[in-house]
């Protein structure tokens, strides 16, 4: 499949005039697709009822006349004013009790019923009227699920919707009560009716009672995304896609990609640098205009998988955006690269945001492709460079993973429930391991907790997994790799409880975290011949194999050759020294790269990525800063 590009694009924010000129600029910038329609609902029905689907109408097709394929967005993260005066209590309330109120975005609950119904009402008005449309291509549901924290409410609407799905789980209010511990502090129920939303507590609510919430706002999250789904397959062909987002863990991604046929994501790394990342300041600084070297890839990866292969960009960082705490502008060449590097990773392709940069509202001093006088930006040289690149390279496809990461959306909130350490938090763990199977050189697979075959590995990280899944168990039953599970992995039960036979519970292994301690962050674990804990750190005990030890003589990693417990959270040059000495056990080449450098390996070629703000070189060849290389593979 060609890798092509795109662009977001708001007709309705520009004069009709200006639209076919747009639309051949964009075709002559060697864009193929342009997103519309998923902020337009105001336009689209200006009161209740009242449908203009007009302005949409000729905005289609002038367009798909130019040659450009359309993805359609349904416009339901931004309900009109009119939907909240006919649905008062549709609105989302915050974790202080505190109603979050229409003049933004996003502004809705995901449990109210009425606005769900509207939700389904207008996805099959806009699937009836451009289901069969010729250049309708694909479209996206919704937008940035979760965005501005938006998942969870504590709204009537939730608390009902709550008690529901607490009585259709448990069955009786004796259930809950055991399967939660409600004999402590008294918290046991007499009916389901009297179970409460977690918040506003007088300490920190019960951690499964906060588990249970947490589950039950994804599968409305869910629910919500399927409900259109069914509505537009009625009536289209073309792909449903949704737009995810970056270190986003509030809702189960791998639930809601089963419902849809692509997944993409939005990728802002210098906004994510900023804004979400850890990182030491000398760190930040090295990457202010570039973004941090692993997180697009992490995304790439992870987006790939719970699209079942099928990956986008549909938001690409195209200059400065408007909403982390500081907005540097790219490093020239970085747009480039971050297309290239989600191309090398198995997109299928990569839109920008925005088309023209909009000189009103909240997101004014989000850069795009043109300025807002119409001259062009920056970006638009790098996406033209790129459009001719694509032409001239054939298709590279996606290659073989070395390695795996197990990723779980349930563990995220489970720790966030109980976090036991201040900065303890599952998709940190995680990222950290990923880096350091980056670091070697590694391509990498990111596989759902549910995942029932390894086979195809020879090396698998599960850091941090809650309670193993039984398919998972029984891979790992079956792996002839090397797995390293831990730190913080099946030490619990579904129910965030300690299991009575304390976990890790593998198959054959006599291991057991018998002490848990989390470590403040001017405090570590060191190992005998180097190497360092952080943050976490359990005490093991049993009779398994020791393959390495602290420097006081407690194990730090136990277990067999094909399974294998990590006794905490190592720094980057542990987590390195740890997947070099399993690569080399199992004859899995690994590349020492130049700090900055990054390398993916697809069918046909390497590509190398200098994230740095300096020249490297490679093999003999400079790479500028913000550069991208790439050569075929022998």
């Amino acid at each position: 499949m060609k890798r092509t590009l795109g662009v977001c694009y708001y007709p309705e924010h520009w004069p009709e005039a200006q639209w076919s000129t747009d639309a051949s600029q964009m075709v002559a910038a060697g864009l193929t697709w342009v997103r519309i329609g998923e902020f337009g609902w105001s336009r689209m029905e200006p009161s209740p009822g009242q449908l203009n689907w007009n302005w949409l109408d000729r905005a289609i097709d002038v367009l798909g006349k130019a040659g450009l394929k359309i993805i359609l967005g349904t416009p339901t993260a931004t309900p009109p004013r009119w939907m909240i005066d006919k649905h008062p209590d549709m609105l989302a309330v915050d974790a202080d009790g505190r109603t979050r109120k229409f003049g933004s975005r996003r502004h809705y609950d995901f449990s109210h019923l009425g606005y769900r119904e509207e939700c389904k009402r207008i996805a099959q008005l806009m699937g009836e009227r451009y289901g069969r449309n010729p250049h309708i291509a694909a479209w996206q549901i919704d937008n940035e699920y979760d965005c501005h924290e938006t998942t969870l409410s504590y709204s009537n609407a939730a608390r009902h919707g709550f008690q529901d799905w607490l009585a259709q789980k448990y069955q009786s209010p004796d259930a809950l009560n055991r399967a939660w511990g409600n004999v402590f502090w008294s918290m046991e129920y007499d009916s389901f009716d009297q179970v409460d939303l977690p918040n506003l507590t007088v300490t920190e609510a019960n951690h499964p009672h906060q588990l249970a919430f947490r589950r039950y706002s994804s599968d409305q999250v869910v629910a919500f995304n399927k409900l259109q789904a069914v509505e537009l397959r009625k009536h289209s062909d073309a792909p449903l896609i949704h737009n995810y987002m970056g270190r986003i863990t509030a809702f189960d991604h791998w639930k809601v990609g089963a419902d849809l046929d692509i997944a993409s994501w939005d990728s802002y790394p210098i906004g994510f640098l900023s804004d979400r990342l850890e990182g030491s300041p000398a760190f930040k600084q090295a990457y202010l205009r570039q973004g941090h070297p692993d997180n697009q890839a992490f995304h790439h990866d992870l987006y790939r998988a719970v699209g079942k292969g099928r990956l986008w960009v549909m938001e690409q960082q195209p200059g400065p955006v408007n909403w982390a705490p500081y907005n540097p502008a790219p490093l020239p060449g970085m747009v480039r690269l971050w297309t290239w590097e989600a191309f090398a990773h198995g997109a299928e392709t990569v839109c920008y945001f925005r088309w023209r940069q909009a000189p009103f509202a909240q997101e004014q001093l989000h850069a795009g492709l043109l300025r807002p006088d119409s001259a062009p930006a920056p970006a638009l040289a790098e996406a033209r460079q790129v459009a001719d690149e694509i032409a001239s390279l054939p298709h590279v496809g996606t290659a073989k993973a070395q390695a795996a990461l197990v990723f779980d959306y349930e563990s995220a909130w489970g720790w966030d429930a109980q976090p036991q350490g201040a900065d303890f938090e599952m998709f940190r763990l995680a990222f950290a391991a990923y880096c350091g199977l980056r670091r070697a050189g590694l391509n990498i697979d990111i596989l759902p907790p549910e995942t029932a075959d390894l086979s195809g590995y020879k090396l698998v990280l599960a850091p941090g997994i809650m309670s193993l899944s039984d398919p998972l168990r029984a891979a790992l039953a079956r792996f002839e790799g090397t797995a390293l599970l831990g730190p913080r992995t099946d030490t619990k039960t579904p129910e965030l409880s300690i299991p009575t036979s304390l976990g890790p519970n593998l198959d054959g292994l006599d291991i057991t975290v018998a002490l848990t301690e989390s470590l403040p962050p001017d405090d570590g674990i060191a190992w005998q011949n180097g190497g360092r804990f952080l943050h976490w750190f359990e005490h093991l005990e049993g009779t398994a194999e020791i393959f390495a030890k602290t420097q006081s003589g407690q194990p730090a990693i136990m277990g067999k050759p094909q399974v294998r417990y990590l006794a905490g959270w190592p720094d980057d040059a542990t987590f390195d020294q740890i997947i070099r000495s399993l690569c080399e056990e199992h004859g899995i080449e690994i590349t020492e790269l130049r700090e900055g450098l990054r390398i993916r390996d697809t069918e046909t070629h390497r590509f190398i990525f200098n994230y740095a703000n300096h020249p490297l070189t490679w093999n003999g060849t400079q790479i500028p800063a913000a550069g991208v290389y790439w050569e075929p593979l022998s």
